[in-house]
């Protein structure tokens, strides 16, 4: 039996509406049957669609379930994890606990703080890293007409999405990639390179991800994370860093590295609340 339940669409990792990354959230999702999810989410067509559930996990304040356009559930996504918890603080729900939000998802719980301006999540660990086959790599390097010269190194950074990681040598490089998505068939494409020291910020990241309808994520705070534990225990890229992503996609995502003293690391991001209602569900 349908219901109308609250609905909202958050701009995730952008200071101007828009300019980000879109998630849309469900609220109050419980009773939701899996074919209901999958059919909502295709129906948005957006990057992920999630659905606020009450917690099964102790220490939880909230269930999320993350769903694909193409009806495949994520355990875990970055943006989303940030841009739920705003609509469910902006839905007025309040975390157990002063200092996290903590929610749960597919990978277990994902602790989550809040300044005055941003949201941040902890990163969580890895569930494939390590080396990336040789013949892998040529094979998505070719797909993405990338000449091996420009790759400074390469890494499996997936912790739910499965994308791969490769440091290319410039944010130019990165930017001039133009991938031919049917040869990649699925892979999940972490791209990042540095700016000049006069650039708009320390990296340029790009997820390449074909089964989303353009090809590319404007903002991937997943890939970031995973990107983050690779670069910075790899010695790769200084503790913390700020990352700028959508620059092909005409958007401005501005996302936060940062390493604490206790080497767990934050990414973090502005979010802003741009469509509010309910939906029959």
């Amino acid at each position: 039996m349908t219901q109308q339940r609250p609905f909202s669409q958050v701009d995730v990792f952008s200071k101007t509406p828009t300019l980000g990354n879109p998630v849309a959230v469900v609220h109050d999702a419980d009773g939701l049957s899996d074919a209901q999810m999958q059919s909502f989410a295709r129906w948005t067509n957006l990057s992920e669609t999630t659905f606020l559930m009450k917690p099964t996990q102790k220490g939880a304040d909230y269930r999320l379930r993350i769903f694909m356009p193409d009806g495949n559930e994520l355990p875990f996504a970055g943006h989303p994890t940030l841009g739920s918890a705003y609509a469910w603080l902006a839905h007025g729900r309040q975390p157990s606990s002063p200092e996290y939000i903590t929610q749960e998802c597919g990978i277990g719980l994902v602790k989550l703080r809040r300044t005055d301006t941003q949201l941040g999540f902890e990163a969580p660990e890895l569930l494939r890293s390590g080396a990336i086959d040789d013949a892998s790599l040529q094979k998505v390097l070719n797909a993405l007409g990338v000449d091996r010269s420009r790759v400074v190194a390469s890494n499996w950074v997936d912790n739910g999405p499965g994308f791969m990681g490769i440091l290319l040598d410039s944010a130019e490089s990165v930017l001039a990639v133009r991938p031919d998505l049917p040869a990649l068939e699925n892979a999940f494409v972490g791209l990042v390179g540095p700016h000049a020291k006069s650039g708009p910020a320390d990296y340029e990241v790009r997820a390449i991800v074909p089964t989303v309808s353009n090809g590319e994520d404007a903002a991937t705070g997943s890939l970031n994370g995973g990107l983050a534990k690779w670069l910075t225990g790899s010695k790769l890229a200084p503790p913390s860093y700020t990352v700028r992503q959508g620059t092909i996609l005409k958007r401005e995502a501005d996302i936060g590295i940062v390493t604490e003293a206790d080497q767990s690391i934050w990414i973090t991001g502005h979010c802003s609340l741009v469509i509010q209602g309910t939906v029959t569900l």
